[in-house]
């Protein structure tokens, strides 16, 4: 006996399933999930799963604040940081007396709470002063509030978020950082181009499985059915920012997911089917796969950044420009 909701009459309805049928589809619920099922992808993979405990990292807004002010002022306070060696202005919570998040420099805004690889994909646009940028998927705001710190307030800035009780957390991160340049909308990226505005930098940080660094009941909860619907659905996202990309643009594409549905394939997808091509780029992180599960993929997505947790949650990113017509 399943119940489902008939989407017409809201009316619970029961259906009757045989016997035979409700095991089977059991046994192959079992089978494409569970810990043991994602373990043995990622060794496949060439990582060997194991528990981890992401340090705590925070990201001082340099629009705001001096960063060795603000590491001076948490000392005081008893909070003890440390650099993180792959940022620019990001450091490791190492002790503390007190939260972080408690703090008066952190509710003036002169820093935000921002796990270290979350940090990584704004860093990597070239230059984001005075140009026209897009953070497509963009609540709860952390990577918005960065994109500001970076553009210096200056340009426009444009979040997108498809859900209006996310865009309350948007705006409240967005004026507690003093950010002066950004314009929120609630919008489903998947329909950018309605807003008929060309952007120097597209920020794709798309919804996604996530990981089970930061989500102790992972792998009970998700299936190989999830990746592939959120795989989709980040295909969707990426062929309508393609649209709104400048020539010349620059589009980071990054995910907190470790299954290669929603990284290298979707990366070689696009190669492939929206003429993007992979920017090299030089941050924290392993090569990007171009061997997954026995299929060979694009030589070029090497350049892209899959980050195993460890001292960070699971992540992975790249940076992708329109393919130019060679002569």
């Amino acid at each position: 006996m399943v119940l489902q909701k008939d989407p017409m009459t809201r009316n619970c309805l029961i259906h009757q399933i045989s016997a035979p049928a409700f095991y089977e589809k059991l046994a192959i619920f079992l089978v494409m999930s569970g810990k043991e099922f994602f373990e043995k992808r990622y060794e496949k993979l060439g990582w060997k799963y194991r528990d981890v405990n992401p340090r705590q990292a925070i990201r001082i807004n340099v629009a705001n604040s001096e960063p060795r002010d603000i590491v001076e002022r948490l000392e005081s306070r008893g909070i003890e940081v440390e650099a993180i060696p792959f940022l620019e202005n990001g450091f490791w919570v190492c002790n503390s007396k007190l939260s972080v998040g408690a703090t008066p420099e952190y509710l003036l805004g002169l820093y935000s709470i921002q796990e270290a690889a979350a940090q990584i994909p704004v860093s990597l646009f070239t230059e984001a002063k005075h140009r026209i940028m897009l953070d497509a998927c963009a609540a709860p705001g952390g990577k918005t509030v960065q994109m500001a710190d970076q553009m210096l307030n200056t340009g426009v800035l444009m979040a997108l978020d498809v859900e209006k009780r996310r865009l309350a957390a948007l705006a409240n991160h967005l004026e507690r950082c003093h950010v002066k340049n950004a314009v929120v909308y609630e919008m489903d990226a998947r329909q950018v181009s309605k807003l008929n505005v060309k952007f120097d930098g597209v920020l794709l940080d798309v919804p996604c499985s996530g990981n089970a660094a930061t989500d102790k009941d992972w792998f009970r909860r998700r299936t190989i059915d999830d990746v592939k619907r959120n795989a989709e659905l980040q295909k969707e996202i990426l062929a309508e920012a393609t649209k709104v990309l400048k020539d010349e643009g620059e589009l980071i594409y990054s995910t907190c997911s470790l299954e290669p549905e929603e990284d290298e394939l979707n990366v070689d997808w696009a190669i492939r089917t929206l003429g993007l091509e992979t920017d090299r780029i030089d941050c924290y992180g392993d090569e990007g796969l171009i061997n997954v599960f026995g299929k060979e993929l694009d030589g070029s997505i090497e350049n892209c950044r899959r980050i195993w947790p460890g001292k960070t949650q699971g992540f992975f990113v790249c940076k992708l420009r329109k393919r130019v017509a060679r002569k």
